[in-house]
């Protein structure tokens, strides 16, 4: 041993190895070696002094204040239940938001239901031309319970019966053929 006063011995009890290059703990004064200079390596009872953490909101992303002497986890739960934007039993998202444009008619749908004549919005039971007295564009089809249109009126598209199963297809064509 040619340099016996170089370097210190780890303060750790179980490990007490000559490190050459030790490092001192801020928190407690002692020196270690590379294995146990962290707080939670040789478990430094001054660490809570020196080990300051901002934890992190796992929902909305934002940091949260934590006090001296307050436990990280219960603070960031109070942020969850009470403050959190990002809560997802707090917001409730409207269901039904598309409000019925009938004068007088206060129903509210969850899908839009928009008249092809006027084009305003709809509920179920006023969704026909005929049930919201609608005014604009061509003459309005049929109310629903009414009777039925003339054929001419009420064919639909070629495009609805190539898209029909080949039986219900040719019945389709039989019953149009037969109203003409």
């Amino acid at each position: 041993m040619e340099f016996p006063d170089l370097g210190k011995h780890c303060s750790e009890k179980t490990c007490n190895q000559l490190d050459f290059l030790p490092v001192k703990c801020d928190a407690c004064k002692q020196d270690f070696c590379k294995d146990h200079f962290t707080y939670a390596a040789h478990k430094c009872p001054f660490a809570f002094q020196k080990d300051v953490q901002v934890p992190v909101c796992p929902l909305c992303n934002t940091p949260i204040p934590v006090k001296k002497g307050q436990i990280p986890d219960v603070v960031v739960s109070d942020h969850i239940d009470r403050d959190c934007d990002s809560h997802p039993g707090k917001k409730k998202e409207k269901i039904f938001t598309y409000r019925c444009s009938k004068e007088g008619c206060k129903k509210k749908e969850m899908l839009q239901m928009a008249c092809v004549q006027c084009h305003g919005n709809f509920c179920i039971q006023h969704r026909h031309p005929l049930d919201h007295s609608c005014r604009h564009g061509s003459r309005p089809t049929v109310k629903a319970g009414c009777s039925p249109m003339t054929a001419s009126e009420c064919k639909p598209p070629g495009d609805f019966l190539a898209l029909a199963p080949g039986g219900l297809a040719q019945r389709l064509r039989y019953c149009f053929t037969r109203l003409m």
